[in-house]
């Protein structure tokens, strides 16, 4: 029966050791846009106008990620680098005729963004109104708002009633540049 048990506790460790190696191995937003800097022209490199992640699965950190850069030469001023798993997907020049009504289009000041996606991620969920719920699943964009470099952060919950089901409990913008929760729309009624 001990050993058994500790045979158990063994496996357990490992289990655990090459989860967090592989969040280690996971790429960060920042890391992704060094990458995507590859695959843009020079007039684009480190000209970050957003970053965005489609919603993580089995894990808080998301694994597929678009850096969009500003690109003088695009059309509508947007080269998409688009990744999945720190892998690029594809290279495209969005139409992005929106952004360019406003400042959205414009490269966020590099030197500003100190705080990267696994630290917003951290943040968010640090919020104390989470302590007692499952967060499964995260989703994040850096840009613009209100002339400051932010991430917004989506949350997703295990329901109560059914810890099989998540549920959709809101975002939190986070300063990208201090790390400090600028606005919390936390609806956490919504995991009943």
């Amino acid at each position: 029966m001990k050993k058994t048990f500790a045979s158990l506790l063994v496996v357990a460790a490992g289990l655990l050791v090459s989860v967090t190696a592989a969040r280690a191995d996971e790429p960060t937003a920042f890391d992704l846009i060094k990458e995507g800097n590859r695959h843009v022209g020079e007039d684009a490199k480190d000209k970050v106008t957003q970053v965005r992640s489609e919603k993580s699965v089995g894990s808080l950190v998301p694994n597929i990620w678009y850096v969009v850069y500003y690109d003088p030469d695009a059309t509508t001023k947007a080269t998409q680098v688009k990744f999945g798993a720190g892998v690029k997907m594809e290279v495209k020049r969005e139409f992005r005729l929106f952004e360019l009504a406003s400042k959205a289009h414009l490269p966020l000041e590099r030197e500003k963004l100190k705080i990267d996606s696994d630290k917003a991620i951290e943040v968010a969920t640090s919020e104390p109104l989470l302590k007692n719920l499952k967060v499964l699943s995260t989703r994040l964009t850096l840009e613009r708002w209100e002339e400051m470099p932010v991430w917004k952060v989506r949350l997703w919950a295990a329901k109560l009633r059914n810890p099989t089901k998540d549920a959709d409990i809101g975002e939190v913008i986070i300063s990208a540049e201090t790390g400090k929760m600028l606005k919390n729309d936390l609806k956490i009624s919504r995991v009943d």
